[in-house]
């Protein structure tokens, strides 16, 4: 008996797998197996043990296993926020994907704080994890993650990718997902179009901001820089942004926003300013959360199968850990245009 399979149950003394194993006459080789659903155990026995060891309020002791076996069967994921809905629908497929794995999740955030980022990666790496899914905070760089890499703990980059660092990266094509936006509005004969949200410390804005360019130009306007109002992707982003370009002398009549929570906040800013969005306005968001179907208007936006991203990226991971020798995998997923109530002809 290892003291890896011992419970401190304080006055009502210790549980342990020999205790289970005496009181059914079985080895604790048999107890250790049967509660770790073995299919070697036959069922009745198993059951059995499983019974006693619910009654006697056993509980496994994970943290010890692991040093046995090298593994904790645990991953973290490191998110820089998840009130953002995008990231929380993105971190259930990672939750769900995981689990169906055998695996648990530990949970971290840090905002867009290099410190904080610092801080809680490093706390969480102290649970000795078997990898980490993480969306880097806005600014960082290869050397934020480089004492994770020297701790040879295998990392998946989701949605934000810092390059250079050789990890493995699943995210969305944002250059190609502007691109069908800004499509979408010259379709409907918008020739000034802003674009609202969105920080060149990520990669996520840098793409979003040179697909929005790249665009426009594309289809013969004027890129005038008057029209970007640049911050990261929050309601309170989308609100400010969308009432300074239309104060301009020449104001926009249509406008892509970084992100859906952007596009939620320039929603309510329009109507400070008297105007509606599918009536006199069109907006674009962009990644499709379940949230934008549900406004009113509903949303015009983006998707960008964020549920498919953070399976991709726990299933990346599982092999990482298994093949830790594979070459860097680069994922990319393609974006698709989701034609709602907010975005009209001009």
């Amino acid at each position: 008996m290892s003291m890896g399979d011992v419970i401190d149950r304080g006055e009502r003394g210790r549980v342990t797998l020999q205790v289970i194993a005496e009181k059914l006459d079985v080895s604790t080789a048999t107890v250790s197996l049967a509660l770790r659903d073995s299919p070697v155990v036959a069922e009745a026995t198993k059951s059995r043990v499983q019974a006693l060891a619910r009654e006697l309020g056993y509980i496994y002791n994970r943290s010890a296993a692991s040093l046995r076996t090298a593994r904790t069967n645990m991953i973290a994921v490191g998110f820089h926020d998840i009130t953002n809905p995008y990231f929380a629908e993105m971190l259930v497929a990672v939750e769900e994907t995981a689990a169906e794995a055998g695996r648990t999740i530990l949970l971290g955030t840090y905002g867009e704080s290099l410190e904080r980022q610092e801080r809680v990666l490093g706390t969480l790496k102290e649970y000795r994890p078997d990898g980490m899914i993480l969306c880097p905070a806005g600014g960082a760089t290869a050397e934020s993650l480089a004492h994770l890499t020297a701790a040879r703990i295998p990392v998946v980059q989701i949605s934000r990718e810092i390059e250079g660092v050789g990890l493995d990266f699943v995210g969305s094509d944002d250059v190609q997902g502007a691109h069908l936006a800004i499509a979408h509005l010259v379709e409907l004969g918008h020739t000034r179009i802003a674009m609202i949200g969105g920080m060149e410390d990520t990669s996520t804005g840098w793409c979003r901001h040179r697909g929005y360019r790249e665009a426009i130009e594309k289809h013969g306007l004027r890129f005038d820089p008057d029209l970007v109002y640049m911050d990261y992707g929050t309601r309170q982003t989308g609100l400010a942004g969308i009432q300074k370009v239309l104060a301009l002398p020449d104001p926009p009549t249509a406008a892509f926003c970084f992100n859906d929570l952007t596009a939620f906040g320039a929603l309510l800013g329009l109507r400070r300013c008297g105007r509606e969005a599918g009536l006199d306005f069109s907006i674009v968001g962009c990644d499709d959360v379940q949230e934008a179907a549900q406004w009113y208007p509903a949303l015009t936006t983006v998707r960008n199968n964020h549920a498919e991203m953070g399976r991709r990226a726990a299933e990346l991971l599982i092999e990482r850990i298994e093949r830790p020798d594979l070459p860097p995998r680069r994922v990319l997923i393609r974006p698709e245009l989701i034609v709602r109530a907010s975005t009209v002809a001009a």
